[in-house]
């Protein structure tokens, strides 16, 4: 069988320039425990784009060949230093059909799996069986080619949320595919959560899904609002994508003067509620600002999808795995404004609307 496959991939020269190009792979023969698959659908999340363009210009964007080619700031080239000069293979997730399968795999030849693990820009992908899952029969790849980053992430939040002893979550911002999942899961669980939105119309995008606290940060009643949500809801831990700016700042602030309610007495170092934020984007990729009026009792970091479930104990992400399959089409779908080839994707006009990473937008990989 011819194993050929096509890679996007992204490189990171000594002189400071970023290549995206696609490259052929010759495939080995699937060993035990591994599978095959042809790639027939892959989700552009943030994450991806990260690593595609890392931290070049992306004025400089210019064709190269059969590759494109943007410059890296100069003051950027210390935090690339790890990966110069090596082919990165791209995508963190995707979806598609056995075609080939190690010796006690046989059983999945012809079924169509969802993967995580990277190279998933590609046109066949050969993977560890235990990082699939089997999709139901029927099922489609774009149906299946969501299902890890983002619904484990909104899971992952939950999780997190209760292994701390928080009790409500507040998200920012809340209205991407993740955020709508997010909202689904809470409704589901009974936890409290606050929503923050850029515009009225994804107030009402959230409404629609029966979201009850959504704030709009656009609005000159924000923070009076988001005050009155987590006083509500009770929330003390937050997950901000936005990453550079002021969110997280004025989210704990927030959770602070609802904390204050409830104190006896006068304390100079604020309330003893831990109030926890955690930045898990960079849509801003700005500095990051602490507004100090939250106190002493905080934290502030980051949250990883990976490391997350490595901190999780497995049967807990056995779990998480098999409420993704079983709510795939309800729960966890995911909506797509666009199809690309793998050639589309290197087509500047075609870059410049997927990086935009506007709310509802999102971009799928049709290798």
């Amino acid at each position: 069988m011819d194993r050929e496959s096509l890679e996007l991939r992204s490189t990171v020269t000594p002189d400071g320039t970023l290549r995206l190009h696609l490259e052929p792979v010759d495939l080995p023969e699937p060993g035990p425990g591994q599978l095959l698959v042809r790639i027939e659908a892959a989700p552009i999340n943030p994450s991806d784009l990260g690593l595609m363009f890392g931290p070049a210009d992306m004025e400089t964007l210019t064709h190269d060949g059969q590759a494109l080619t943007a410059r890296i700031p100069d003051r950027a080239m210390l935090a690339m230093k790890a990966r110069i000069g090596q082919s990165l293979p791209v995508g963190n997730e995707g979806a598609g059909t056995v075609i080939e399968a190690g010796p006690d795999q046989q059983h999945l030849i012809g079924r169509r799996v969802a993967m995580l693990g990277g190279a998933m820009y590609a046109r066949l992908r050969l993977i560890e069986a235990k990082d699939c899952l089997v999709l139901p029969e029927g099922a489609s790849a774009e149906e299946g080619a969501a299902l890890f980053v983002n619904p484990l992430t909104a899971l992952g939040f939950v999780e997190t949320m209760r292994a701390e002893g928080h009790s409500a979550i507040v998200h920012a911002p809340a209205a991407s595919n993740l955020g709508q999942m997010l909202v689904r899961i809470c409704q589901a669980d009974g936890i409290g959560l606050v929503n923050i939105v850029r515009s009225a119309e994804q107030v009402a995008l959230l409404r629609d899904l029966g979201a009850t606290h959504v704030v709009d940060s656009s609005t000159d009643s924000f923070r009076e609002d988001l005050t009155e949500a987590i006083a509500a809801t009770g929330a003390t831990v937050s997950f901000d994508a936005i990453g550079g700016g002021e969110m997280t700042s004025t989210i704990l602030n927030a959770m602070e003067a609802v904390a204050a309610r409830n104190m006896t007495s006068y304390d100079r170092y604020g309330s003893s509620v831990m109030k926890q934020g955690y930045i898990y984007g960079a849509l801003d990729t700005g500095p990051s600002v602490l507004r100090r009026g939250f106190g002493f009792s905080w934290r502030v970091g980051g949250w990883l999808l990976f490391h997350a479930l490595q901190r999780l104990d497995p049967a807990t992400v056995q779990r998480m795995r098999q409420r993704v399959l079983d709510e795939m089409t309800t729960t966890f779908a995911s909506h797509y404004t666009a199809r690309i080839t793998l050639e589309e994707a290197l087509e500047p006009e075609r870059i410049a609307a997927y990086v935009r990473k506007s709310t509802g937008a999102k971009y799928l990989l049709t290798p």
